[in-house]
């Protein structure tokens, strides 16, 4: 009984294998009428096992030259996303991914010190609302040559490397 399964499994083997070849790109009857979106369709679908064979046999080719253009290359890319899976691999990522407490405690911080810079400019607009005029501008030319020169000591120290 065993014998049977065996033999009917490696039959089944043998004629798969033959109907991939013949179908692959490099047909002779693709030589008449060029392949269109549904044969681009199986070839990317058997892209994998076309390929293998084309390293073994000079008659098998991985993708047919004899085609009618986009709809053979929609078809073949196509097959190939269908084959392989597309964009689409969700089933090999991890579900969820659990932070380390580490990680809790690092976003916790990063949280609360948003907060603070957040206050504090909320503050400081508050404040410099309240000021006249010539005070915002005094304060204004400090801080932009303040920052004028961290730019200049930076590039300064760039150049210098």
């Amino acid at each position: 009984m065993e014998l049977k399964v065996k033999q009917i499994l490696s039959l089944l083997i043998i004629f798969s294998i033959l109907l991939l070849i013949s179908c692959a790109p490099g047909n002779v009857r693709f030589d008449a009428k060029p392949a269109g979106f549904w044969a681009g369709l199986w070839h990317g679908f058997i892209s994998l096992f076309t390929f293998i064979i084309s390293l073994f046999s000079d008659k098998v080719t991985v993708y047919e030259t004899a085609n009618t253009g986009g709809w053979y290359n929609f078809g073949f890319i196509l097959g190939i996303s269908i084959f392989y899976g597309g964009s689409c691999k969700s089933r090999w990522k991890p579900k969820c991914k659990k932070k380390s407490s580490e990680e809790k405690e690092w976003e916790e911080i990063a949280t609360r010190v948003e907060d603070k810079v957040r206050k504090g400019i909320k503050n400081w607009l508050d404040e410099s609302g309240k000021k006249k005029k010539s005070q915002k501008e005094k304060e204004w030319k400090e801080i932009g040559k303040k920052i004028e020169n961290k730019i200049k000591r930076e590039l300064r120290n760039w150049a210098e490397k």
